[in-house]
């Protein structure tokens, strides 16, 4: 899997829906919380890699 950038787009409950950058709503991923780095708000940027999601500044 090649690193990616996403942006939270959506937060319910315990889950967390995030947009790749540059894709369309179509490739939107649905990921529970636990799996983010805490602090996550709606409007966050990640960057993953290797399923490890950082906050990206």
């Amino acid at each position: 899997m090649e690193p990616k950038d996403y942006t939270v787009i959506k937060i319910e409950g315990e889950y967390a829906y995030l947009r790749a950058d540059g894709d369309g709503a179509e490739n939107d991923l649905f990921i529970a919380m636990a799996l983010l780095p805490s602090g996550i708000d709606i409007g966050t940027r990640l960057h993953c890699e290797m399923l490890s999601y950082t906050i990206i500044e």
